[in-house]
Order: C-alpha cells, then sequence, then structure tokens
C-alpha cells in the first residue's frame, strides 16, 4: 500500500506467541465462523494494507490453512520475545519494499482498533501509536528510522525500550483489549460483532 502524499506501507501480524495462559493458539480462536488471524486479516486488507505474519514453526500448517495464500515468515526463537517477531517481519518488508517506506505493526491478540485508526496511523508522519486513557496501545506503525532501530536491537529487548512512538489520541472503546486468558476471548468475542459491525458504517 503506497499513502497518497507519503511513503510505501508495509504491515505485518505477529502470531508468535506461545499462548501459555490460554492454552491454545490465540491466533486460531474462532470468530465470526473464522480463524481470529483470519477475522484481523480480513480489516486490514479491507484498507488495501497486504500483512505479511509471523509465527511459530509449528502453527505455519495451520495458519496456512485458515489465511490462504498470505505470505508467513517463521520465528525460529520467539521464546526471546514479541521483538524478535518483529524483527523477522522489518526484515522481510525491507527486503519486499525496500526505500522509504513505514511498516504497521499488528499483534493478532490486541484486535480492539477501528478503522479510523489504521487510516490515522497509516497517514501518521513518523512512528506513533493509538493512545486512550493516557495508555499507549496498538497497533504501531514504524518509520525508516525507527525501523533501523529496532532490527539492530536484541531480539529480547523490550520494544518500548527501543522506540518512543507518538501517541494519538483515539475513542476507540475496545483499544486495551489483551487477549490472554478465556476471560479475555469471552470478552472479545462479545463485541467482535460491534467492532466488524462500525467497519462497514459509513
Amino acid at each position: 500500500m503506497r499513502n497518497s502524499v507519503g511513503p510505501e506501507i508495509g504491515c505485518v501480524i505477529l502470531a508468535a506467541g506461545r499462548s501459555s495462559r490460554l492454552g491454545r493458539p490465540k491466533s486460531l480462536i474462532e470468530v465470526e465462523g473464522v480463524s481470529l488471524i483470519s477475522w484481523v486479516l480480513s480489516r486490514l486488507n479491507r484498507l488495501g494494507l497486504s500483512p505479511i505474519v509471523v509465527t511459530r514453526r509449528d502453527l505455519v500448517e495451520k495458519i496456512t490453512d485458515s489465511v490462504g495464500n498470505v505470505e508467513i515468515i517463521v520465528n525460529e526463537h520467539p521464546e526471546l520475545g514479541r521483538t524478535g517477531s518483529v524483527k523477522k517481519g522489518l526484515e522481510r518488508l525491507k527486503e519486499r519494499i525496500g526505500g522509504d517506506m513505514k511498516i504497521l505493526i499488528v499483534p493478532v491478540d490486541r484486535p480492539g482498533f477501528s478503522m479510523s485508526t489504521i487510516e490515522l496511523l497509516v497517514s501518521s508522519e513518523s512512528s506513533s501509536c493509538p493512545s486512550k486513557d493516557g495508555r499507549g496501545g496498538h497497533p504501531l506503525i514504524v518509520d525508516n528510522y525507527d525501523i533501523n532501530r529496532i532490527l539492530e536491537a536484541p531480539s529480547d529487548a523490550p520494544l518500548n525500550s527501543i522506540i518512543n512512538p507518538n501517541r494519538i489520541v483515539v475513542k476507540d472503546e475496545y483499544l486495551h483489549l489483551n487477549i490472554d486468558t478465556q476471560k479475555d476471548v469471552d470478552e472479545f468475542l462479545r463485541v467482535a460483532d460491534f467492532l466488524s459491525e462500525k467497519d462497514t458504517r459509513p
């Protein structure tokens, strides 16, 4: 995707977590008849984004069956933390896009964002994240400068210790929804229809 007045926009969905507290892969939770990762992917596709997916080796086959013809990158060391998966995605997108670009980073387990928030992030001039009630949230978009900073950092370094994105205040009611336990899954399933309907409102 190319921003109308800016750089190429890449997108990566992070789906390499172990889901130890939930006990099953978050990316494969069923929502509205499809997997969570397919649900997130379809929302991003509506805005012209073509995400790649970073996941664990043991989930590649199931995610492929779920999402079809989407490029999937394997993080061989997901135990090091989310930054390692981010780096895998950034490396691949730098190869694919090159030149001036920004990359949208979307954790599969933080699906409470609105389409308008994605549009705000894509149009931002520098690294940015949404914010509500004084707390930063996801997704996150990173510019060229921060892409390079992340790539140079250790894979086990927390992302918030590497970059400091601008915060864009949004009104997304469920921005901070974090799927980590069955209670979180139940909450998400309760509001998924609302999020889908909001996507399609004029």
